[in-house]
């Protein structure tokens, strides 16, 4: 019954619509911006380099980790193993597709992130993303409207972040460790909530101080691998490039007939990957500390290069190139009712589930014994750094619907209790199936999508007249600088005040109200 509901709801949220705005969506911002992916990709890497920092913020580097640590995890992994077993290797293509329209639709919702950021009254940090932007942006034309699609946004994200989403990462973290070592699933439940627990309670500086280490040390492994194996199978780069454009536009004998399910499984685990336009960017886009909102979605719109086209590429081509996978008529496979319509050249076991067992036997093939145990220690990294960046995701929207309580010790609570459904989440997770993971964490990804997708699309005009503003500045030989007031953006309250030479700083480095330094924020 459970799995019956869980199905029908994911069928009916990841419906074509959904694939269709993704991709629209995309390419709409794309032409908005001047193709901003191609055209900014000097400043992306230049703010990587030359990101400022505070003891209120993280640098932009930092919080390009942190937002890697959301995005490289699972679904490097095991989303693209499972793209390729029910949309074929053409699915690997619309990935790459909804990366690179995906990248300036998160520059647009990460640069509104950092436009309607605040800091935490107290804790001293910088707290932004879709439900501060949304309340924000028409907070003086629709209040009611803006403050409950802000609600509705943070409630969703928190359930999706401490419910639905965790449990994929732990299941796959699992499945890997299981199949590298024998270790039970349990054993490895125990030992992630063990070592979340004393993560989670740090908060944001330890959050980007683990990631800021862990994922690009693992991250550039993980390509280095797949470079070796990529030479040493160099023979067969012509026969995966076929195979991923030929069946993405449905001219390969085999695999054409399902080019409808690899552009659905491709935009799908595309966006459960890089995340772009999810809704979760903007949350470490807004942590940064900047001189102007633009930078930050720069650097944000080249974490969905990283993502997408660097490390689940180095994946499609570990399994593709080895042929180690099947492609099923449909999603039932864990019951053994579909049946095989496409393989690789690697003979492939049905017995394999889609997902880390299909990576960790491709590269065992290559790397006789290596290929289980180098996958599991990969998974367990990614795998982690990604629950820590949901936890941390689930607290800023926690923060948001808590920050104007005046009883605080209630809402310290609150976050105790949020602290351990993550946990308890993460333990369920591991020890359940993996359809029944991968299904609630697409339902928590398509929601905050839909959510997401659709009300950036109404607040678009700040982030572009931020895109047009550094611009101009930039050509005039200037650092560019941000005042909201020059560009008629209202609600920008942190921006005023900055741009004001205010030192934001009230009770534990917390935001003063503007009424409290002398601010006529009517004019």
């Amino acid at each position: 019954m459970i799995a019956e509901l869980i199905s029908g709801a994911n069928g009916l949220i990841w419906s074509i619509p959904l694939i269709v705005l993704c991709l629209v969506v995309g390419l709409y911002f794309s032409l908005r911006t001047g193709f901003l992916q191609v055209r900014n990709l000097p400043d992306m890497v230049a703010q990587l380099k030359k990101g400022e920092t505070s003891p209120d913020g993280t640098s932009s580097f930092q919080s390009l980790m942190m937002s890697l640590a959301g995005r490289v995890g699972m679904g490097n992994i095991g989303g693209v193993a499972t793209a390729i077993a029910f949309g074929g290797p053409g699915a690997v293509f619309w990935m790459w597709v909804s990366a690179f329209l995906g990248a300036a639709t998160s520059f647009i919702e990460c640069t509104l992130g950092q436009i309607y950021k605040e800091k935490d009254p107290d804790t001293g940090e910088y707290r932004g993303g879709p439900a501060y932007y949304f309340e924000k942006a028409y907070k003086h034309k629709a209040p009611g409207l803006s403050l409950f699609y802000g609600i509705l946004f943070s409630v969703v994200t928190i359930l999706a972040m401490s419910f639905f989403l965790p449990g994929v990462q732990a299941n796959g973290m699992a499945s890997a460790i299981n199949t590298a070592w024998a270790i039970p699933p349990w054993v490895t439940a125990i030992g992630l909530v063990i070592l979340l627990g004393f993560i989670v309670i740090g908060g944001v500086k330890r959050i980007a101080h683990f990631a800021v280490i862990v994922v690009p040390a693992m991250a550039i492994l993980y390509i280095i691998i797949a470079l070796i194996v990529f030479f040493l199978n160099f023979s067969e780069i012509p026969r995966v490039f076929g195979l991923i454009f030929g069946s993405a536009f449905g001219v390969q004998p085999v695999f054409g007939a399902i080019i409808g399910l690899a552009i659905k499984w491709g935009v799908q685990r595309g966006i459960y990957s890089n995340e772009a336009g999810q809704g979760t960017g903007p949350h470490a886009a807004a942590a940064a500390e900047v001189s102007h909102p633009a930078k930050q979605g720069f650097a944000q719109s080249f974490s969905v290069y990283i993502d997408t086209l660097f490390v689940c590429s180095a994946t499609a081509f570990i399994i593709i190139s080895t042929g180690m996978f099947n492609t099923f008529q449909n999603e039932e496979w864990l019951e053994g009712d579909s049946p095989v319509i496409g393989s690789g050249a690697g003979e492939m076991s049905t017995a394999v589930e889609p997902g880390p067992g299909y990576v960790q036997t491709g590269l065992d093939s290559v790397f006789p014994g290596l290929g289980p145990t180098f996958i599991a220690i990969a998974l367990a990294f990614f795998a982690f750094t990604t629950i820590v960046a949901y936890y941390y995701m689930a607290e800023v929207n926690l923060t948001y619907l808590t920050r104007k309580m005046k009883n605080r010790l209630a809402a310290r609570a609150l976050s105790r209790i949020l602290q351990a459904l993550v946990l308890v989440s993460v333990a369920y997770g591991a020890v359940n199936t993996a359809g029944a993971a991968w299904g609630m964490g697409d339902i928590g990804v398509g929601s905050m999508a839909w959510l997401n997708i659709v009300g950036i699309l109404f607040l678009q005009v700040p982030a572009l007249k931020a895109l047009k503003d550094y611009r101009e500045q930039k050509k005039a030989g200037l650092d560019p600088q941000f005042d909201p007031r020059k560009l008629g953006i209202e609600g920008a309250t942190f921006w005023e005040l900055r741009a004001d030479g205010h030192s934001l700083q009230g009770k534990a480095g917390g935001e003063l109200p503007p009424e409290q330094l002398g601010i006529n924020t009517t004019k």
